[in-house]
């Protein structure tokens, strides 16, 4: 699954950031609970608006939980250590994939040589 690098809305509802990474709205409403530094802001009928930085937030998020298989408490602790060392792992390991996923495409383009 592509995870977009940047946000191009404004604001993201649950339903859409919960398609985004493939999760279900009820994941991202437990993880503002255990997230302090998740905290998308409320409409006036008290529907979450996640802005970029909820995003990349999230984003850092689910590569800890999902992509490199942290605990929930193992994953607060890591985010909470260095933000930028999560970020930056998670950035080596999102060109790692993109690479792989260019070496498989280029492999098929090989086989299908006469």
């Amino acid at each position: 699954m592509a995870i977009p690098t940047e946000w191009t809305k404004r604001y993201y509802s649950i339903g859409d950031a919960a398609n985004t990474f493939d999760l279900l709205p009820s994941t991202l409403r437990f993880w503002e609970k255990q997230f302090p530094q998740l905290k998308p802001k409320k409409s006036t009928k008290g529907q979450r608006k996640y802005t970029a930085k909820d995003m990349d937030i999230l984003r850092r998020i689910y590569h800890l939980v999902k992509e490199r298989g942290f605990t929930i408490e193992g994953a607060i602790k890591k985010f909470n250590s260095n933000v930028d060392d999560v970020a930056n792992n998670e950035e080596v390991v999102r060109r790692l994939m993109q690479v792989r996923s260019d070496m498989q495409s280029l492999r098929q383009q090989i086989e299908k040589l006469p």
